[in-house]
């Protein structure tokens, strides 16, 4: 399947910060860091370096705060686990999109209107293919 253009591909690592920064809003590296390392065993300076890229591409916002660079989201989180989703649906489960949103809806992983983001974030890239 090709490659969909629209939504952005996170990889684990990446992914696993922008589901800190979704649930604790603005954010310093420190922080995300301090959250991360017990799922990874990388230096700080990996978290600041990762979160640094992902500025460039366009995930995330930095800004200034009193000499702390504080981290914001620039993509949602159905944006963000939008590529997922679809890669599961289509390699994994060999399902069409739809079911596999659904199972968002019971697990309560996300807010209804979130849920209604992806679904439509989806229907989107399985037109545009």
């Amino acid at each position: 399947m090709k490659k969909c253009k629209n939504l952005p591909e996170l990889s684990r690592s990446e992914l696993d910060i922008m589901k800190i920064v979704w649930k604790h809003g603005r954010s310093s590296a420190r922080e995300v860091h301090d959250r991360v390392a017990a799922v990874y065993n990388w230096a700080y300076s990996t978290t600041k370096t990762i979160m640094d890229r992902m500025v460039r591409k366009g995930h995330l916002g930095r800004e200034n705060f009193h000499g702390v660079f504080l981290y914001k989201a620039l993509i949602s989180k159905p944006a963000g686990l939008a590529s997922y989703v679809r890669n599961f649906a289509d390699h994994v489960l060999e399902m069409d999109y739809g079911s596999v949103v659904s199972l968002f809806a019971r697990s309560q992983a996300l807010t209804p209107g979130e849920i209604e983001e992806l679904s439509d974030l989806l229907q989107d890239e399985s037109k545009d293919h």
